[in-house]
């Protein structure tokens, strides 16, 4: 650890990117723009994920080495939505000059731990006094154009999948708020929300499986960041169809449900965000063998229909149905 008394505006912009370029390979930054060498059969992807402090972070549930590592994560997680296999991210930086450089640096040694596991390079960006914290990541990949995946791929029959459980990380932003809640949790159920929180994993594991599907099978995709039901709608709304959810199919955790209760729990599950796992539609047969393969949580909760309304079945009565709300998933406004 640094020295905690050290200020931005005591060491300036040059000095404070001196300190950072350290977690940037050496060979790519120095210049005015990172030169990165991609393979002429492929598309580049890029997306940007802005984090503003009181907004998405805060010090009371999020440490700094934890907002770098969720930073990084929303955008890696933006990566697999498309398919897209990481080539590097910048960082754009925004912060006060009276803010610690210790905090800075554990900003970056956040972002440093979650691209160390995939591996992917930190490779530029910029930094700029403001009076509200904010970070600005971009990363870039790279897809074959024929396994990009797209909102407006889903046809009627597709099996809808998702890779993983949700709900978690609204459940983990619940117990940091009122840690008094952890009620008769398990250890491993207590530390698996928070973890779910600060920590996420984007699911770029799954992209090797999806290569195994022939390229003329049409995958369209999206993470869950928004929320389950928010990345359902906009499939739907992009391919022009409808889709009908069996609540039965969709997994709850089981420290979700002592935490909150089953209503709550799956309202978390349906509309809590930022959990980061892949909504997939793809033909049933390709749908079954990738739930096979991947294991563990992923389950096929449903399936597009023609039309456009998008519909849950409910689990005390299959007869009955109600529509998916929008307007409950997370809005920036």
């Amino acid at each position: 650890m640094g020295d905690k008394s050290l200020l931005v505006k005591d060491l300036g912009e040059r000095g404070l990117l001196e300190r950072l370029q350290r977690y940037c390979p050496v060979d790519v930054v120095g210049d005015d723009g990172a030169i990165l060498t991609t393979d002429p059969h492929k598309s580049l992807v890029v997306t940007t994920d802005v984090l503003v402090d009181g907004v998405h972070f805060s010090d009371r549930t999020t440490s700094p080495y934890d907002v770098g590592w969720r930073a990084t994560a929303a955008n890696l997680s933006d990566l697999a939505a498309m398919g897209a296999t990481p080539l590097g991210i910048t960082v754009g930086l925004s912060l006060p000059g009276d803010k610690e450089v210790d905090w800075v640096e554990e900003i970056y040694r956040g972002i440093d731990g979650c691209l160390n596991l995939y591996p992917t390079p930190l490779v530029g960006g910029d930094i700029c006094r403001s009076t509200v914290t904010t970070i600005a990541i971009t990363a870039f990949g790279e897809v074959s154009p024929q396994k990009a995946l797209l909102r407006s791929s889903a046809r009627p029959g597709d099996a809808i999948l998702v890779t993983g459980l949700h709900g978690l990380s609204r459940g983990g932003l619940e117990l940091l708020l009122h840690p008094n809640q952890e009620n008769n949790l398990e250890p491993i159920e207590f530390q698996r929300l928070i973890k779910a929180h600060q920590r996420p994993l984007p699911r770029l594991d799954v992209l090797p499986y999806l290569t195994q599907i022939p390229d003329s099978i049409a995958i369209a995709g999206m993470d869950s960041s928004d929320g389950l039901a928010d990345a359902v709608i906009q499939i739907c709304e992009n391919s022009n169809v409808g889709a009908i959810i069996n609540l039965t199919n969709l997994k709850v955790f089981s420290g979700l449900i002592k935490l909150v209760g089953l209503e709550q729990a799956q309202e978390y599950l349906l509309y809590g965000g930022e959990d980061f796992e892949l909504v997939l539609c793809l033909p049933q047969n390709h749908a079954l063998l990738l739930v096979e393969k991947l294991g563990n949580d992923a389950k096929i909760i449903g399936k597009i229909t023609d039309g456009k309304e998008i519909k849950i079945a409910l689990q005390e009565s299959p007869d009955l149905e109600k529509t998916l709300n929008i307007n409950k998933g997370f809005r920036h406004f």
